[in-house]
């Protein structure tokens, strides 16, 4: 089992999310956050001044996948969340991480049968 952690840019969730559907993987958990990488910010004019943002809004997104899953769900995030052809700064990260384990609540399953088929 693998955790597969994804920084992406906000505009590209759903083109993220239809790839994913395509490959059979429907269960993920999005949050808001903010970061910076080499894009280092942005500086913009706001009455009159200007304002310096270092951190970026992006979307994080957490799939837990078994080891079956793991090469599609990353080619999916990858060619979904790439901008243009060959990319730019900022399009975000892949991580993939190893998950010890895993527990359904609601049936008490545990391992590989609780994140999915």
């Amino acid at each position: 089992m693998k955790m597969i952690v994804a920084i992406i840019r906000p505009e590209k969730l759903d083109e993220v999310q239809l790839a994913l559907a395509e490959r059979d993987v429907y269960l993920m958990t999005v949050t808001d956050v903010r970061g910076c990488g080499r894009q280092r910010g942005y500086t913009e004019v706001y009455r009159g001044q200007e304002v310096q943002t270092r951190l970026i809004p992006k979307l994080k997104i957490e799939i837990a996948v078994n080891e079956a899953f793991v090469e599609a769900t990353v080619e999916a995030i990858i060619h979904a969340a790439r901008t243009g052809d060959t990319g730019s700064i900022g399009d975000g990260k892949i991580f993939v991480l190893a998950l010890e384990d895993s527990f359904r609540i609601r049936t008490g399953e545990s391992g590989p049968a609780a994140i999915g088929p």
